[in-house]
């Protein structure tokens, strides 16, 4: 069992953190109050299998001292429960303007306090659990995508690979584009084992009619070039912060060329280690 608590200044980016380790596996939850932790650790102890990962968003929303959380930690240390603490900061000048920006409430101003003090009475009350954090990381100058790879690599490992979700999705232009697609190819230029009765009735992935589809040389040089603009294109999505990308293949009725194509795309996109793929055939079965 894994506690991760998520802490740190008010405007660091605590959410984006959070979609980022909800990416991960983690189970989130916001804003739990702080005597509140050991009794959710003993749940999740419970059911290990579906909380294994678990991350804990707590910061001057709980209200008191954060003494309270260090006993709690302790508690469910006492458990057999692991925790890191994972602290956002960012400087003063950066968060007035983010303040200022989304036009939000700092949770401090409501003692009266103006945007600025808040924030340094926030700083002061989170020196202590700044103090003992195991991570610490400044979100002045990072991107969204920045703070996106920054945490993949403190808690994925360094292959941000293995998160990114690649869909390589066949279908039949007659039965209209998916909804869903970023990237669509037309291969009806390719040989269409339709026209031999022989294969009409089978599909792309049977070697008969993988073999009719690259005849000729034509669908090698398509591989060519389609392999290369994936090489180019998934690890700049990846640095961007992009979490999946869906690569739609289509012919005319999505049986034979379309799905003979997205199994070359997906066989190479393998080789190149993308761990993380799908491959759908969305029209093959059709009349």
């Amino acid at each position: 069992m894994h506690f991760l608590i998520v802490t740190g200044m008010s405007g660091a980016g605590k959410s984006r953190a959070v979609a980022v380790l909800e990416d991960l596996g983690y189970y989130c939850v916001d804003n739990l109050p702080i005597p509140l932790i050991p009794k959710f650790a003993e749940v999740c102890l419970a059911a290990t299998e579906q909380y294994d990962k678990v991350a804990l968003v707590t910061d001057v929303r709980a209200g008191g001292s954060f003494q309270t959380l260090f006993s709690s930690l302790d508690s469910i240390r006492t458990m057999g429960c692991d925790y890191r603490i994972l602290f956002l900061d960012t400087a003063t000048p950066t968060l007035i303007n983010r303040y200022k920006e989304t036009r939000r409430k700092h949770p401090l101003m409501n003692e009266g306090l103006s945007l600025a003090a808040a924030i340094d009475q926030e700083r002061e009350m989170l020196e202590g659990v700044r103090g003992k954090a195991d991570y610490v990381v400044n979100t002045t100058k990072l991107t969204a995508a920045s703070l996106r790879e920054h945490l993949v690599r403190l808690f994925a490992g360094s292959d941000p690979n293995r998160l990114f979700e690649i869909i390589v999705e066949s279908f039949g232009f007659k039965h209209g584009i998916p909804t869903e697609a970023d990237l669509v190819f037309d291969v009806r230029f390719l040989p269409n084992p339709y026209y031999e009765i022989s294969l009409r009735e089978h599909n792309g992935t049977e070697p008969e009619v993988r073999d009719y589809v690259f005849q000729g040389g034509t669908a090698d040089a398509l591989m060519k070039h389609l392999n290369a603009l994936m090489d180019f294109l998934i690890p700049r999505y990846i640095s961007e912060g992009k979490t999946s990308v869906v690569v739609c293949i289509g012919c005319t009725g999505g049986k034979h060329r379309s799905v003979a194509i997205t199994e070359a795309l997906a066989a190479y996109l393998r080789e190149k280690g993308n761990k993380n793929l799908t491959v759908v055939h969305r029209d093959y079965h059709r009349a």
